[in-house]
């Protein structure tokens, strides 16, 4: 049996699109499989999990909507809060324990497309930049928050039959204009917090790309910096943008390529990064680790990004895909974050890591096909 759903109703890494990558609005479809469905279902250790679904259950716990996202596909609140329930009762802390516990209270559906289970899988990781809290010598490039003339506003505030769309300007006189653009925004001077100097202008943009980064200062301490809001700008990957001008050769766009390209070629490299108009401004965070869109911190290998219009944020999904060097890759990943060139029923952006160019080597080469089930509340299996 095919599950139909609800009709529902935002920067990731950069790569050449898989011939069969879909990008136009599509019906998210569910078909019910049983566990031993799964590929290597049994193979998993899921205690690291353990304290992932923990984060995932206090966030859930909050949540006063009917469903947990406004997504096509739906999980009941509160039905999610009494699996949650359920877990603490019975004090789930081992992986094995963990196994059955998903055994006993969710069904896993594989997620389709109009029909069609395989999508694209990238990577994307936490970078490494050098900085400064003052500027001198090499840092001279600023890490800026989020500045206050930036202001947002949602169509459907204004009327509940308008889109759910949130658009991002800035007020003269009295009326509301785009915000700057990114080559509007390097333009010195700029009106907005300085967090940090940066001693390169590429690992910034990279780290924009990513969404945060840990900060390694010249006082030898470090930060970690995470994403506050962005100016509302279209996003367009540099990749594409290399490769449309011949400077990169097809299937060689990985983000490690592009940031030798953009270092060796400095006198371009600026206006080449100054095509990609979408600007993201900082935070200073404190968390254990970045904080992506559904507001926890993200856990390597078990964090994924995914598109909200379909994925509900908090969900729970079983992944099946290759790593960059086409080795299997199944196991449980939660959706917990979001990017901008994550667009599709079935696509994901597997958060890899922190780290320098090793981690970038690894996330920036992931371009690989595969599918996803997302485990649903028992509850709701008759729901749809």
């Amino acid at each position: 049996m095919t599950v139909f759903l609800l009709a529902g109703c935002p920067s990731r890494q950069e790569k050449q699109p898989l011939p069969a990558e879909r990008t136009a609005t599509e019906k998210a479809e569910l078909t019910p499989v049983s566990f031993n469905e799964l590929e290597n279902w049994q193979d998993d250790d899921l205690t690291q999990f353990v304290e992932v679904f923990a984060a995932t259950c206090a966030k859930i716990r909050q949540l006063k909507t009917p469903y947990i996202a406004d997504s096509q596909i739906k999980i009941k609140t509160a039905d999610y809060q009494e699996i949650c329930r359920r877990f603490d009762e019975e004090g789930i802390s081992d992986g094995q324990g963990l196994r059955i516990f998903f055994e006993t209270y969710f069904t896993p559906y594989l997620v389709q497309g109009n029909g069609n289970a395989d999508g694209k899988f990238t990577s994307y990781y936490e970078a490494e930049i050098r900085a400064s809290r003052q500027r001198h010598g090499k840092y001279r490039y600023p890490v800026y928050g989020k500045p206050q003339d930036l202001i947002e506003i949602n169509l459907r505030d204004f009327d509940p039959d308008l889109p759910d769309a949130r658009l991002v300007g800035r007020v003269s006189g009295q009326k509301m204009l785009p915000y700057y653009t990114r080559a509007d925004i390097e333009k010195a001077p700029f009106n907005a917090p300085v967090l940090l100097w940066g001693d390169s202008a590429v690992d910034i943009h990279i780290m924009q790309i990513q969404g945060s980064a840990i900060a390694r200062l010249d006082d030898g301490s470090q930060l970690r910096i995470g994403y506050a809001d962005n100016n509302g700008r279209r996003f367009k990957g540099i990749g594409s943008i290399l490769l449309g001008k011949g400077l990169l050769e097809p299937g060689k766009a990985d983000m490690m390529s592009i940031k030798k390209w953009l270092e060796e070629n400095p006198q371009q490299a600026a206006a080449i990064m100054q095509e990609n108009e979408r600007y993201i401004f900082h935070r200073i965070l404190t968390t254990s680790g970045p904080v992506g869109a559904f507001g926890i911190p993200l856990t390597a290998g078990r964090s994924l990004a995914v598109d909200r219009r379909y994925i509900p944020l908090g969900a729970v999904l079983w992944l099946s895909t290759t790593t960059p060097d086409r080795q299997p890759l199944n196991k449980m990943v939660a959706a917990q974050d979001i990017g901008s060139a994550i667009k599709g029923a079935v696509r994901g952006d597997y958060f890899w890591g922190s780290g320098g160019d090793e981690i970038l080597n690894s996330a920036g080469r992931m371009n690989s096909s595969g599918h996803y089930y997302i485990f649903l509340p028992r509850e709701n299996d008759s729901d749809e």
